[in-house]
């Protein structure tokens, strides 16, 4: 059974703002079209997709998908239901036609591979398939501004996509279509001249970039931070997160050589894809001679929030051989835990001797690799432009 996807991708961006198709606008780093045809690419279930486009908009979308395999465009049309049969005629014309199609908003960038999955098993068993959430709240019927009935709202149901059908069916449905008939679904379509289409259970995540606000997208990122320093430097301690350990030597660094806090900094900055410490508090400045890093990762957290991210977790694993630090762990918790303003809980450290193995198992110095990560919101981007 061949199936393909048909996504319409013709319109404009007037109801978000924005001048210019808001389907080439860019959301955590990637054009809202490529994330949607991209997700049916992957399934490889789906043996190609037609994906429906204005002119002015083809040669930038043509560059843009051109990673994918079996992408046809289709010339749009006036409405979104004139673009879908537009693409319905010109995989009709395929010398071998689909079993099965799936319709899918161009602007729904974060369809799951469950839910193409779903609509393909759905549409394979009873011919129709129309992605679906039971409606939640309280639902009624107004007149002039004022509630004139409520409705059952176990009967009721808010509509997204991928709508899958049996291709022949919905072909021969679209053809019948009038010119006094409005629809803005295929479910409406296939309603009216095929028959009632059967509803699977959609995602709230799955939601529609229509709004200026629906732009502004939370994305979460990792980032991991590797630091090392030496043994050497005449102090009677060492500082890890910022806690004052007695040792023979201290550690080489231009700061105190607070190397577990140097690790959570860069992996911070790694996540957030900026510059590591080096480039923030350079050894070659006198300025930074000695500095607190405990006070340098409070800056690194306002670096952070200035672009936009807030810090979810970290977690640093620590490697030496000696001095012994488990005793010491709870305080380094709860210094980095205030300095980066989130919970003790959102930190983690562990400790580990390297088994007497290498410049670590020999007590010649200090590791520690950080993970982080954090949570952006970023709005949408400037419009895709081909190279």
């Amino acid at each position: 059974m061949t199936i393909y996807a048909i996504i319409p991708a013709a319109g404009s961006g007037s109801r978000a703002g924005f001048r210019e198709n808001k389907l080439l606008r860019r959301v955590g780093g990637a054009p809202v079209l490529q994330r949607t045809a991209a997700a049916f690419a992957a399934n490889a279930q789906i043996a190609g997709i037609a994906v429906c486009v204005n002119e002015q908009d083809r040669e930038a979308v043509r560059a843009m998908l051109a990673p994918l395999q079996n992408v046809l465009l289709v010339e749009g049309g006036e409405t979104r239901t004139a673009s879908v049969r537009n693409a319905l005629e010109a995989l009709a014309a395929l010398p071998c036609p689909p079993d099965y199609v799936l319709i899918h908003d161009g602007a729904r960038p974060f369809v799951t591979q469950k839910i193409i999955d779903d609509c393909i098993s759905t549409v394979r068993q009873f011919g129709s398939a129309v992605c679906a959430l039971p409606c939640t709240d309280t639902a009624v019927r107004a007149e002039s501004g004022f509630i004139r009935e409520t409705v059952p709202r176990e009967e009721l149901y808010t509509l997204q996509t991928p709508q899958g059908f049996a291709f022949p069916a919905l072909l021969a449905a679209y053809r019948r279509i009038a010119e006094s008939d409005a629809f803005t679904d295929d479910s409406g379509v296939f309603r009216r001249y095929a028959a009632p289409p059967r509803l699977f259970r959609g995602d709230p995540a799955n939601k529609k970039l229509t709004f200026p606000e629906d732009f502004a997208v939370e994305e979460f990122r990792t980032g991991v931070g590797v630091d090392t320093h030496a043994f050497g430097a005449e102090r009677d301690h060492i500082v890890l997160g910022g806690v004052r350990i007695p040792f023979s030597a201290g550690l080489r660094a231009h700061s105190d050589g607070d190397v577990l806090c140097h690790a959570v900094m860069d992996a911070l900055l790694s996540a957030a894809g900026l510059p590591d410490i080096g480039h923030y508090f350079p050894d070659t400045d006198p300025q930074y001679a000695g500095a607190d890093s405990l006070a340098l990762l409070a800056k690194v957290r306002g670096i952070l929030a200035g672009h936009g991210a807030r810090i979810a977790n970290v977690s640093a694993s620590i490697v030496a051989e000696k001095p012994r630090l488990a005793p010491h762990i709870p305080q380094m918790k709860q210094n980095i835990a205030r300095a980066l303003g989130i919970a003790e809980g959102a930190v983690g450290i562990a400790a580990g001797t390297n088994e007497g193995l290498g410049y670590l198992g020999r007590g010649e110095g200090v590791t520690v690799i950080a993970n982080a990560l954090i949570r952006t919101v970023g709005s949408a981007e400037v419009p895709y432009a081909p190279k």
